[in-house]
């Protein structure tokens, strides 16, 4: 069976992509692809110089490439807003929402402006009041053979993971790989319960979700080594020299979830090498606690009053 890449993405001509965390790794590496395939990209991330290098890469790589930041900052949900009032201001459909951006076991529990623990917030609860307020475009997209395709990233770190709907901001107990391992599988089964609630309101979307794998990115010196490393960098450095694959490569399933045609609805994406870590792209594994249908219910419940943001 052939190997699929970039090649094979479909020409996205005439779509409009909101990417966010795409000034670097996983996110930039999405862009840079979905620009050079025609998309118009949208790279929603916190920091303009930061967008202004992504902007100038993706040109130096696909000198016809339609990209442009749009200022997003996931640990602020005024800015959530914001973001989504522009865009709906001038009502131009989104066609792929790709929720990438994220943080990864912090060493100490910190907190959103909005008082939600980092991870869970920047990486769950954000994103879950963005889509919802884009939602109105989204369901506009002309892609109608299929919908919108709405991807959720999530990550390995989902197999050990719980929704503690008794405490999901960690107020007590902080510990950095359970609240990780929380956010990332409230991601998948966000993707999933996306799609169920889409059916039932003939939304028109298509709800995937994909993972990397062990990609070589910022996200682990940004996060649990972030005060120096220690034991656990070094043994990521040991890892990463046989477990791990480029940014490039970690983004694939990302692609495949957001372009391949006729992608099962409520689908996980992610390498199909040894334990998931590295490889090509196909079907991955979704563990069975991000299949319960009424904790899935009951956190979207939860996010929607934590958020605000009501679907709908």
């Amino acid at each position: 069976m052939a190997i699929w890449t970039t090649n094979d993405v479909p020409d996205q001509s005439g779509k409009l992509a909101v990417v966010t965390g795409a000034t670097g790794g996983l996110g930039l590496e999405t862009a840079l692809a979905l620009a050079g395939k025609g998309a118009e990209v949208v790279l929603a991330a916190r920091n303009p110089q930061k967008g202004a290098e992504a902007e100038r890469l993706i040109r130096a790589r696909h000198p016809a490439a339609k990209a442009r930041f749009d200022l997003l900052d996931l640990g602020d949900l005024a800015s959530v807003a914001a973001f989504a009032e522009r865009h709906l201001a001038v009502g131009r459909p989104i066609d792929i929402l790709i929720n990438n951006a994220g943080v990864m076991a912090l060493p100490k529990r910190q907190t959103t402006a909005d008082g939600f623990e980092t991870q869970f917030g920047t990486n769950y609860l954000s994103h879950f009041a963005l889509t919802g307020r884009l939602l109105p475009l989204l369901t506009a997209s002309p892609s109608r053979q299929e919908g919108a395709r709405v991807v959720q990233l999530s990550s390995m770190a989902h197999r050990g993971g719980r929704i503690r709907l008794d405490d999901l901001n960690y107020q007590a107990g902080y510990r950095p790989w359970p609240v990780y391992q929380q956010s990332k599988l409230a991601m998948l089964m966000f993707a999933i319960e996306l799609q169920r609630r889409s059916d039932g309101e003939g939304w028109g979307l298509t709800s995937v979700a994909a993972h990397p794998g062990f990609a070589r990115t910022d996200l682990i010196a940004n996060g649990p080594t972030s005060n120096g490393g220690g034991l656990f960098a070094w043994g990521s450095g040991i890892l990463a020299m046989f477990l791990s694959h480029s940014a490039a490569d970690g983004a694939l399933p990302t692609l495949m979830a957001a372009t391949q045609p006729r992608v099962k609805p409520g689908g996980y994406y992610g390498p199909q090498g040894w334990q998931e870590m590295k490889g090509p792209p196909g079907v991955a594994e979704i563990k069975p606690q991000a299949l319960d249908a009424d904790i899935a219910r009951r956190l979207w419940v939860e996010s929607e009053r934590l958020t605000g943001v009501q679907y709908g």
